[in-house]
């Protein structure tokens, strides 16, 4: 069988004052086309589905048209688990009119799946954390563990008070319970969760910059050895670079965010994970790169011409400008910069007055006058560059209005 497994879709997010919601249904239609250009067999959606917990109606409406044609219409499993910025209980809301397309929304950990028939495949076991289904034109059933993202709350009530010792173990029990009861050779057995994992005394993996932190400390790390033997092939959601944190016969993979969502992964290019899988074997798995979506690019220049150029040459893109040079931007160099490209995110000044930063500050005269007074200040503050003609425009505008 075939397996799509793809995570942090994060609908709805925002780059700054930027809306990537267009990008993002072009993202979405890819996959779509990977996933019957490929004849997968069962979708996987690791979690981070949506960027907030109060999506807008749009980003809403893109995720159920989504889950609807990666499903055909009913003909093929779609399993979506909630990640730590999605409300379980809006994932879980349209669960019954979800699983008359074939789709399977888990919002909360230990969730135990209403059994029911679809033309094309049944659940035929399930307990909390687990499904076992049987798909049309498969002769051996898949089994699923399954573990949304926990909040602080959550983890209390189904991990006890302490966290820190009880996460791993208590994951590492039920998992393993689940597993022992379930999942022997004549079945393709996987796992997917939305936490903080990484292999154990293996080098810490940084979390997406601007996104809500789940490992804080080592409370919330979660080791791959809690993972059982059984298990095939285990999809990953949280971090959006590709990985694979286990082995090559057992893969433990994060499959990566489908587009760039903050400037630390500028570069990166992003993936899903197609697995081939079948019972009592090693699978395979391919990562298919996804190529929709604005690139995110960090750039220092040295003038605004050379900026300028850059960002004539590369309209679609979304860009970190910083700006190295000798005295502050104008207005008008500002305005230039920003006509000259759309997509201009973040543009930073830096000022390279080295003479000048080594001077030290000399005492301000309180008793000048507030026009000289703001001259002072503005130079203590700023390596001693002196206040130009267009910011004391400015400044007397404001004290005169």
């Amino acid at each position: 069988m075939k397996i799509l497994h793809t995570a942090d879709w994060h609908l709805g997010k925002r780059l700054d004052r930027f809306s990537r919601l267009e990008e993002q249904a072009s993202v979405m239609n890819e996959i779509i086309g990977i996933a019957d250009e490929e004849k997968v067999d069962l979708i996987l959606i690791a979690g981070d589905l949506f960027d907030n917990f109060t999506p807008g109606v749009e980003a809403v409406e893109l995720f159920y048209k989504t889950l609807k044609r990666l499903s055909q219409n009913g003909k093929r499993p779609v399993i979506a688990i909630s990640g730590n910025h999605d409300s379980a209980n809006l994932i879980n809301a349209p669960d019954p009119l979800a699983r008359e397309c074939g789709i399977i929304l888990i919002g909360h950990p230990k969730a135990e799946i209403i059994p029911f028939e679809t033309e094309y495949f049944k659940i035929l076991n399930s307990k909390e954390g687990f499904i076992e289904l049987e798909i049309k034109n498969l002769d051996f059933p898949v089994r699923i563990l399954h573990t949304p993202y926990a909040n602080e709350v959550r983890l209390k009530v189904y991990f006890g008070e302490n966290k820190e010792e009880e996460i791993n173990k208590v994951l590492s029990q039920t998992w393993k319970e689940l597993a022992d009861e379930f999942c022997d050779n004549s079945g393709v057995n996987l796992l997917t969760a939305h936490l903080y994992m990484n292999k154990k005394g293996s080098e810490i993996l940084e979390e997406p910059e601007g996104e809500k932190p789940i490992k804080i400390g080592n409370a919330d790390l979660i080791f791959s050895d809690s993972i059982p033997d059984q298990i095939q092939y285990t999809a990953l959601g949280h971090l959006h670079g590709f990985q694979n944190i286990g082995t090559k016969d057992k893969p433990v993979v994060y499959s990566s965010s489908p587009l760039c969502y903050s400037f630390s992964e500028a570069g990166q290019t992003k993936y899903v994970s197609i697995i081939e899988a079948e019972p009592g074997k090693a699978v395979t798995y391919e990562k298919k790169a996804l190529k929709n979506g604005r690139v995110l690019v960090r750039k220092t220049f040295t003038s605004v011409e050379e900026s300028v150029q850059w960002l004539k040459e590369n309209p679609n893109t979304f860009i970190e400008l910083t700006l190295e040079s000798e005295t502050f931007l104008t207005a008008d160099e500002r305005r230039l910069m920003y006509q000259s490209h759309g997509g201009i995110v973040y543009l930073i000044p830096k000022i390279n007055n080295q003479e000048l930063s080594e001077q030290k500050p000399n005492e301000i005269n309180l008793n000048q006058n507030i026009e000289s007074l703001f001259k002072d200040y503005f130079k203590s503050k700023n390596g001693g560059q002196e206040a130009n003609e267009e910011l004391m425009n400015l400044f007397n505008e404001i004290l005169n209005a």
